[in-house]
């Protein structure tokens, strides 16, 4: 695990730290066929490595951290499959909840998890309001989330306080559109991260990252550990933000 670190630098060094890392967690099915094992261990492994990163970025100091957990395209993986992405999901939340609530981290879900069983979608409930009071790092779940859906829900809105009267047209700007975003009480996406190789964004925080840092590595989710993310941070820092200009 990273050593401890005050927030706004990286073991201490004082380097820029970024306040809200995104992460999309592939490469278990990848994992799981290298050892020939079935792809729930892969994802079973995965979970681990959530708990380590976790932890690592809470100790790092890093405000935020959203984790790309199940997508809305993940339904169109076999039943098996989603049936055990589902019940990891409930392990996880019922082993760490605890953890998540003396550790001062509040527990964010962005996404239409209310498609999930009704026992989950209890359960998430019931874990963001434990944590709801909490004043530390949030730790964001995407969960049957996908970015062009939320985009079209805040134009949506938009679209109907317009012709509600609420607002005029002149006035849809950037500020409008994220404060109809999930993410809207969250901070500036400043680092996304995607393991195991694939270089897209696979419908994840389209708007969010417009101005984030970008990064692929080739590791696998699993083997993704606080020391991977430690250097994922030093990386982040060695950059130039622009935004733009010169």
């Amino acid at each position: 695990m990273a050593s401890e670190a005050a927030p706004g630098s990286i073991g201490g060094a004082g380097t820029a730290l970024p306040r809200h890392v995104a992460i999309i967690m592939d490469g278990n099915g990848r994992w799981a066929k290298k050892r020939f094992l079935p792809r729930f261990a892969g994802h079973k492994a995965g979970v681990e490595a959530v708990r380590a990163v976790t932890r690592a970025a809470r100790a790092i100091g890093i405000e935020a951290m959203t984790l790309y957990a199940f997508s809305s395209e993940n339904w169109r993986r076999p039943e098996e499959e989603v049936s055990d992405l589902m019940g990891l999901l409930r392990i996880f939340i019922r082993s760490d909840i605890d953890e998540l609530v003396q550790e001062n981290v509040r527990l964010r879900v962005i996404g239409d998890y209310r498609r999930f069983a009704p026992d989950l979608v209890k359960l998430v409930d019931d874990a963001i309001a434990r944590t709801a009071a909490n004043s530390g790092p949030i730790l964001v779940i995407a969960l049957n989330y996908g970015a062009q859906a939320e985009i079209a829900a805040a134009a949506r809105s938009l679209a109907a306080k317009v012709v509600a009267g609420e607002m005029a047209v002149e006035a849809i700007d950037d500020a409008a559109i994220e404060r109809e975003l999930d993410t809207h009480d969250l901070p500036p996406l400043d680092l996304l991260i995607r393991t195991s190789g694939e270089v897209r964004l696979s419908n994840f925080l389209l708007w969010q990252a417009a101005y984030a840092e970008l990064l692929f590595v080739d590791t696998l989710w699993p083997d993704f550990d606080a020391a991977a993310l430690h250097q994922a941070v030093t990386t982040f820092a060695q950059r130039q933000r622009r935004y733009g200009g010169l």
